[in-house]
């Protein structure tokens, strides 16, 4: 899975730990979504795509893989 964390964090002027306080989880949770090598709960995605003002569909980007397809 890809992730636009990191574009739009820098549109909202978001530093990771910035970004982690608001969605309640470490800063090394930020890192691991931004690098695609951590697939949040739908909780989380969803706390993450409030907090950069976006929808679930614009920050993380599946590919059929992701998709059991």
């Amino acid at each position: 899975m890809q992730t636009r964390i990191k574009e739009l964090r820098a549109k909202h002027n978001l530093t990771q730990w910035a970004l982690a306080e608001k969605v309640w989880v470490r800063r090394e949770t930020i890192v691991f979504l931004e690098n695609g090598k951590y697939n949040p709960s739908l909780k989380l995605a969803k706390l993450v795509s409030l907090a950069l003002d976006s929808s679930i569909d614009e920050v993380f980007i599946f590919d059929e893989d992701d998709l059991g397809g």
